[in-house]
């Protein structure tokens, strides 16, 4: 079983989706809007199955494969699955994935597309003040730039956001961390 696609396990780790398939169901799309279980968490789904078929939803310890693409409040795309030619799997309430995005695709049915936003809180948390550090120069190795990852003493990794006046600030924080984010998710399959 694939774990997290590795740009998503960067961003998670460290602090912290190229298609236009939006999928389409016999009916045409249709939109709902609703509050998920996480109440800083939005939902829209559309293309939703016929809810009197044979249809199966995706629950707690079901392993899923989903095709997503996240984006930021300002349009910007920072992670997709499509690119990577395979959809994310996981199973449904192992920790693996952020707790917004596990709530976004319980109820999930094979072939429905979903957009759930999500709340900082509920995604990588907010921005830890006391995680932004300031070093000397001469701490870090020679010709460190801004936007290079150093990894601490502790094996934090940390990008570095600033270099003026002999003082090096790198922040430690997840690369999201403070972002809302926006996923339009696709379910490929459920398997119990």
């Amino acid at each position: 079983m694939r774990r997290l696609a590795p740009a998503l396990l960067i961003v998670l780790v460290l602090a912290a989706c190229g298609g236009d398939d939006t999928g389409s169901g016999d009916d045409g799309p249709s939109e709902t809007t609703t509050t998920s279980a996480i109440p800083a968490t939005t939902t829209t789904t559309t293309n939703i199955p016929d809810p009197g078929g044979d249809d199966i939803v995706a629950q707690e310890g079901d392993q899923v494969e989903v095709h997503y693409i996240g984006t930021l409040d300002d349009g910007s795309e920072f992670d997709a699955s499509r690119p990577r030619g395979a959809p994310l799997d996981f199973v449904i309430g192992s920790g693996a994935m952020i707790a917004g995005f596990d709530a976004g695709v319980r109820g999930m049915a094979v072939g429905e597309t979903k957009t759930i936003r999500i709340e900082p809180a509920d995604a990588y948390g907010e921005i830890v003040p006391e995680l932004i550090v300031q070093v000397e120069v001469s701490q870090v190795p020679e010709g460190t730039a801004v936007g290079a990852v150093l990894v601490d003493s502790a094996q934090r990794q940390g990008t570095v956001t600033a270099i003026e006046d002999g003082q090096v600030t790198i922040d430690f924080n997840r690369r999201l961390a403070g972002e809302a984010l926006t996923f339009e998710i696709e379910m490929v399959t459920i398997s119990r």
